[in-house]
């Protein structure tokens, strides 16, 4: 009996990769070892660090960057385990006079990391369906829901930038409560949201927002891939293959679990009709892997990049993830 080469993998706890987690999907000729890590930023720092797992999830905007400079030793799959619409993601003060996007322009916006692959996606965004200016910004960087210390890997982009740390006694949802700050946009939720009259959301529709702006433009836009150590392939070239189709299987199982009409598989009152929504809107799979399939969000998050100035001009996706693609024989 042949050996299956031992593969290390860590990953969010997601549905979709419930099927991997649990040994129903085993990947071909792959003695796997799922490690699920609830917190993407230690995920991405064991990985980059300490080079922790031998497959893993990892930042769009990091490995992107990184990959562009010949600096990471890994490469991805076009394999998406998390994608969101951020339109939702962009809260306000009351006080500060903002409306719509435009009104932005000329206050001070605080930011988790510059770099975070939410904030390149939602500046994106603004200046790309609202022609907000995202050099009249004053950027305020810090921790969201608890002070933080400043990055160890600092990306920065080349060119002028209005940007501060907040420092390592204050958060950005103190400070957008009080209204020291005008906005915050990023991957996570203020907790003043919920406590404060202060504090909204820019778009308070935010879920028809998010339907037009897919409807419009194609894009789902992803926050995470996975990536592969480059060495381990070339070891074994098979694999990207094997994990490519096992990771497709997990996520259709999911997808098929998620249907069973008898009782709903997760705590959403209204799941079935979700499920009616994404049929209607993507086709009954909202969460597609492979190249050409997510072409159109690749270019645009390369296009951000670009224009944000982390990337001195646009690199073509082919270079970024391996061409994988399953064939019905």
């Amino acid at each position: 009996m042949a050996t299956k080469v031992p593969v290390t993998l860590a990953c969010g706890p997601y549905d979709r990769m419930e099927a991997l987690r649990e040994g129903i999907v085993q990947p071909e000729g792959v003695a796997l070892t799922y490690v699920p890590i609830q917190s993407p930023p230690e995920l991405f720092a064991r990985m980059i660090k300490r080079g922790s797992f031998d497959v893993s999830e990892m930042s769009m905007s990091l490995y992107t960057q990184l990959r562009a400079r010949g600096e990471f030793p890994f490469v991805a799959l076009p394999v998406f385990p998390s994608r969101m619409f951020r339109h939702g993601y962009i809260f306000v003060h009351a006080e500060a006079g903002i409306e719509r996007p435009q009104d932005l322009a000329g206050k001070r916006v605080g930011v988790q990391e510059y770099h975070q692959t939410a904030g390149v996606w939602i500046r994106g965004i603004l200046s790309s369906q609202y022609g907000l200016d995202l050099s009249s910004i004053r950027w305020r960087e810090g921790g969201v829901n608890a002070p933080r210390t400043p990055d160890v890997l600092d990306l920065r982009p080349r060119g002028e930038l209005d940007i501060e740390f907040v420092g390592s006694d204050v958060s950005l949802d103190e400070l957008l409560a009080a209204g020291e700050i005008d906005a915050y946009l990023g991957a996570r939720q203020p907790k003043s949201f919920s406590t404060s009259p202060d504090v909204r959301r820019l778009f308070p529709d935010y879920r028809a927002v998010e339907r037009q702006f897919y409807a419009d433009t194609k894009i789902f836009p992803m926050m995470h891939t996975i990536v592969i150590r480059e060495g381990l392939l070339e070891q074994h070239p098979w694999l990207a293959e094997s994990l490519f189709k096992a990771f497709t299987a997990s996520k259709n199982w999911c997808l098929e679990q998620m249907r069973f009409s008898g009782t709903p598989r997760y705590t959403l009152p209204w799941l079935h009709a979700d499920i009616e929504e994404i049929d209607e809107l993507f086709g009954g799979d909202p969460w597609p892997y492979g190249l050409e399939e997510n072409r159109i969000p690749l270019e645009a998050f390369v296009g951000h990049l670009v224009e944000q100035q982390f990337l001195e001009k646009p690199v073509d996706i082919e270079q970024l993830f391996l061409d994988l693609e399953l064939r019905n024989e």
